[in-house]
């Protein structure tokens, strides 16, 4: 059993009143609120070790230097990889599927090349492969979901041909909350020779992440969903694919020597690392990870599947007309749905004048939402420091805000 109230003491923020009402934050999928430990790693990165990392032979450079290392060792520890080489930093996972985007499939897709995709990607892992469709005739290929929220394996195995260069999936939608059987897209993938990209973005924070065991070639992810800061990301790639890869932008940091006549890159990670990095939200992102280690992560997934069953069953026995998107077996703790015929960014402005702090609109799932018929849906996602009175409180919120709408 976690302490909650202990946990919750981590975030002041979680005291903090909306209209007079004791704030409910249900927004956790968008980003985690970030607790007091990982404040103070920012705070002493800017007042004890600000200096540039690897440009120095001072104590302080030297000092900022190790704790980006140590947290790239963390990094590779957290998820499992082969070497912290294979770790790159970036903003986020955005920018990490960008990266490879460009790199790999700028250098080596061709014309008549074909991509697989789900219908339940983010933006972020659409539109990078559509940035390059106007360079290259790529044609992106979408497995589609069933009525449960959960992929069509069969047609996925069927849209492999001898043009599939590429597969990039999420592992756990951030609307449904469907975990993708990431294992066995991944084995239909490679027994075609074919790489997969995985966006973890909504998997990194609620379940332990193996890269090896997944058998991934590239995996993302962002610090700001797991209780980090904002503007860090990382990706992981297979070494014999990022030594293919040109690099993704230019600059210092990621040169071996430059002249006009001609440049060379940096060993990895560096040659995808082009200027200064945050490395002061990177060490933070390594306070995170400590942090989410010490509760425990099947602890945290645990606690957060006890309130999606509880919030989830007493929606559906209690709010009349409630429609919930996403109910495959062992989703993430993310609900997103709809009250009858009521517009969800009225119900998002009612809840929060109650102080329930939810999303609204497409979630950036635009095509998703287009499957489903609807233009978008409430979500509410869960945390660590979230408990049953919070659900309570949601859920109350939620029949008065649905019965003065009808």
């Amino acid at each position: 059993m976690l302490d909650i109230e202990k946990i919750r003491a981590d975030y002041p923020i979680l005291d903090r009143k909306i209209y007079g009402r004791p704030l409910v934050y249900l927004d956790n999928t968008a980003t985690s609120q970030t607790p007091d430990e990982v404040v103070k790693s920012v705070l002493s990165g800017y007042t004890q070790t600000k200096a540039n990392v690897h440009r120095g032979v001072h104590t302080l450079s030297m000092e900022a230097t190790e704790l980006q290392e140590a947290a790239r060792r963390k990094v590779m520890e957290f998820i499992n990889a082969p070497s912290a080489e294979e770790i790159i930093f970036t903003r986020g996972t955005t920018e990490a599927i960008n990266l490879v985007a460009a790199s790999y499939g700028g250098a080596f897709f061709k014309d008549g090349d074909e991509i697989i995709l789900s219908v339940m990607e983010h933006h972020s892992n659409i539109v990078p492969w559509q940035l390059l469709q106007r360079r290259t005739d790529l044609k992106i290929r979408v497995i589609p979901a069933k009525a449960d929220g959960s992929l069509d394996m069969d047609i996925y195995r069927s849209l492999f041909n001898e043009r599939t260069r590429f597969v990039s999936v999420c592992h756990a939608s951030n609307v449904l909350g469907t975990v993708n059987p990431i294992k066995e897209i991944v084995a239909e993938a490679h027994n075609h020779g074919v790489p997969v990209l995985i966006d973890g973005a909504q998997a990194a924070p609620h379940m332990k992440i193996d890269v090896q065991d997944l058998d991934a070639d590239f995996y993302a992810f962002s610090a700001h969903k797991m209780y980090g800061p904002a503007g860090v990301g990382v990706l992981f790639g297979r070494r014999e694919l990022l030594e293919k890869m040109p690099p993704y932008q230019g600059g210092g940091e990621m040169i071996e020597s430059v002249s006009f006549e001609k440049t060379t890159f940096a060993e990895l990670p560096y040659k995808f690392e082009a200027g200064t990095p945050d490395f002061i939200g990177i060490a933070a992102l390594h306070k995170a990870i400590d942090y989410m280690e010490s509760i425990g992560i099947e602890a945290i997934a645990a606690h957060e599947h006890e309130l999606l069953e509880y919030t989830t069953l007493r929606m559906t026995e209690e709010i009349p007309g409630i429609r919930i998107f996403g109910t495959a077996p062992g989703k993430c703790a993310i609900i997103s749905f709809l009250v009858g015929n009521e517009h969800h960014y009225d119900m998002g402005m009612l809840l929060d004048k109650l102080g329930i702090a939810v999303r609204t609109g497409h979630h950036c799932a635009q095509p998703l939402m287009t499957a489903l018929g609807i233009e978008g849906t409430v979500r509410a996602s869960f945390a660590v420091y979230n408990t049953i009175e919070e659900c309570d409180r949601f859920l109350a919120a939620l029949s008065r805000v649905s019965e003065m709408l009808r």
